[in-house]
């Protein structure tokens, strides 16, 4: 299935607004068998930007196609000079209580698993284990000729040897790593190929209008088949990559609840969406259950 570039939609009237009370969550958690869906709003208080929220990205970058940066050098050279001076600061990202909270969760055999739309690692980074990335991970790049896979950290030592001194400001980094960078400060950034074949690399990542790999996709239907209930962590749920879980929940008769500070586009398949920071809200349902949060990252 493509994933549709949709950038915004309209909350539909006549749902009712969001509430404070986390009492919900903390009973469907302590039934066990939750199926957690992330999105880019748990990882806002680790200081990375969600797209939609107040602040949200979307209001001042558009990001890559995928159909940009296969048809155009110049994309490419704009992309990766962007992508390379965030990730600077995006790999340096920590997990927050929201994800140490899941991590726990976890930990106490209360999900049944986790399928982030995220692409910064935190939930790994926080303990959990077996993350479904959806949208796949920067912390790795792809050859799109021969398909070999490598190390993130590697491409940024060899585009750092190509490019000595380049350290312009950024306006901020968005979800995706991507940089705020003009055209002028892109200026002549050297881009760098497969190192065993020359080919384009690419962050293991899907774009918008590129698919997910219709295995991850079935895996993930799987998961939320098997789910007691699906518990939906900030997300918007405005891309259908997201919104189509909760809809098969839905139509299966399986709880979903959202924990989510602005309407979705799944407020109406949800029997509750709560309106509070996910790392109040999660460590306030962590303590009802009498769940432990460390603050234990992976090595």
């Amino acid at each position: 299935m493509r994933m549709r570039p949709t950038l915004s939609w309209t909350p539909e009237e006549g749902l009712p607004p969001g509430s404070t009370d986390p009492e919900p969550v903390a009973e469907a958690l302590g039934a066990g068998g939750v199926l957690v869906l992330s999105g880019a709003g748990i990882s806002t208080e680790s200081g990375i930007p969600d797209y939609r929220g107040e602040g949200g990205s979307l209001s001042r970058h558009t990001p890559m196609t995928y159909q940009d940066f296969t048809g155009s050098d110049r994309a490419r050279r704009r992309y990766w000079a962007r992508s390379h001076l965030g990730w600077r600061t995006f790999h340096r990202a920590l997990p927050n209580a929201g994800h140490r909270a899941v991590a726990a969760f976890g930990r106490h055999g209360l999900l049944s698993g986790v399928i982030t739309q995220n692409v910064d690692g935190l939930h790994q980074a926080a303990g959990s284990e077996d993350v479904v990335e959806l949208h796949g991970g920067l912390d790795r790049v792809v050859c799109l000729s021969c398909g070999a896979l490598s190390p993130r950290r590697e491409l940024a030592r060899r585009l750092e040897e190509a490019n000595a001194g380049f350290a312009p400001v950024a306006a901020g980094v968005n979800p995706d790593g991507d940089a705020d960078l003009t055209d002028e400060q892109v200026g002549d950034f050297r881009v760098a190929p497969c190192a065993l074949c020359g080919g384009v690399l690419k962050p293991d990542v899907v774009f918008f209008g590129e698919n997910v790999p219709p295995p991850r996709v079935e895996h993930c239907r799987a998961l939320v088949r098997e789910a007691s209930s699906l518990l939906v962590l900030g997300s918007s749920l405005t891309v259908m990559s997201g919104l189509r879980f909760v809809r098969q929940a839905a139509r299966a008769g399986t709880p979903v609840l959202i924990v989510n500070r602005d309407p979705t586009r799944g407020d109406r398949h949800a029997v509750t969406r709560v309106a509070l920071p996910l790392g109040t809200a999660l460590t306030a349902v962590a303590d009802r259950l009498g769940v432990p949060v460390d603050g234990r990252t992976a090595a």
